[in-house]
């Protein structure tokens, strides 16, 4: 089995207090990892709109948001004001970096990319990109090369823009395999190395912490060419199931797992670009979220 894991750091929190904790277990597993960053203002208590959608609260109860995002963190944005992520946790972004973890782009207002991009014009997906690309040239003295969307929404503007940077790949969907996009009747070229894993909180409440384990496992034994990406978040690995997570790594070290690179992996890919299948995304219904998700359509 390979697997390549990325952290999506969506909070002030997480990149506070949870980008630490998950660089020491990385470091002490040898594990490589992409730590995804948002860059802006975190107003994750916005999101507390959605408490009227369909599966929304259910999904909040059975995964303790509360609990494990913390107070303070839910009432960012409204009742408090919303910290600059990076210009208060720049040094814990580079010391990601420095540690020789991959580093790229998850958003710039992790909020208003999830909420809005399937509504926004194009200029505005290009000013949310645009924002987050600067500073994360502030923060690291570079351009990124890689991308993964908020909450996995997409849109094809939003893929147009990736291809115009252009990026070495991107990873904004759900799916089986690495695949190139066409999205609204429109192909795109910048390489999909979607989210293969559910993750913990999407299977948090319907399993316990052991069943969440044989599910990966099971999940990755079955995989596409023996290859899966986990997507973790820097506020429940890097928190609350720190744990668990350390002792996940080593139980799937001791069964022969070999964790890979996301960069390397996409780099191997691209050395045939021809071998690369054409997939559409579509947004879809998904198992433990609310709302619809982009999706690699098989």
């Amino acid at each position: 089995m390979k697997l390549a894991i990325k952290v999506d750091v969506d909070t002030y929190a997480g990149t506070r207090d949870g980008v630490e904790v998950l660089r020491r277990i990385f470091l002490k597993h040898s594990v490589p990892a992409l730590f995804l960053f948002s860059f802006g203002p975190d107003n994750t208590g916005k999101s507390l709109r959605r408490i009227f959608r369909p599966g929304f609260l259910k999904k909040c109860l059975r995964s303790n948001v509360a609990g494990n995002y913390g107070l303070k963190t839910l009432l960012y944005g409204t009742l408090l004001p919303a910290p600059r992520i990076a210009s208060l946790c720049a040094g814990q972004m580079r010391a990601a970096r420095d540690d020789g973890f991959e580093c790229g782009i998850h958003s710039w207002d992790h909020f208003e990319w999830q909420e809005r991009v399937l509504h926004m014009r194009p200029t505005e997906v290009e000013r949310e990109f645009t924002r987050a690309r600067v500073e994360f040239e502030k923060v690291f003295g570079g351009e990124p090369d890689c991308f993964g969307a908020p909450g996995w929404q997409i849109s094809p503007d939003a893929l147009a823009l990736e291809d115009s940077v252009p990026l070495l790949f991107a990873s904004d969907t759900r799916g089986k395999y690495p695949f190139l996009p066409r999205m609204g009747e429109r192909a795109f070229k910048t390489l999909q190395i979607p989210s293969t894993l559910m993750t913990l909180d999407e299977l948090l409440g319907s399993l316990p912490l052991e069943g969440v384990e044989n599910r990966h496992i099971s999940d990755m034994q079955s995989a596409a060419d023996g290859f899966s990406v986990m997507t973790v978040h820097a506020e429940l690995e890097g928190g609350a199931y720190s744990k668990w997570f350390d002792s996940f790594l080593a139980r799937l070290k001791s069964m022969g797992t070999e964790f890979v690179s996301m960069r390397d992996k996409a780099r191997e890919l691209l050395k045939s670009p021809d071998k690369i299948p054409v997939c559409d995304v579509k947004m879809l219904p998904f198992e433990g979220r609310s709302g619809t998700l982009a999706v690699q359509s098989i």
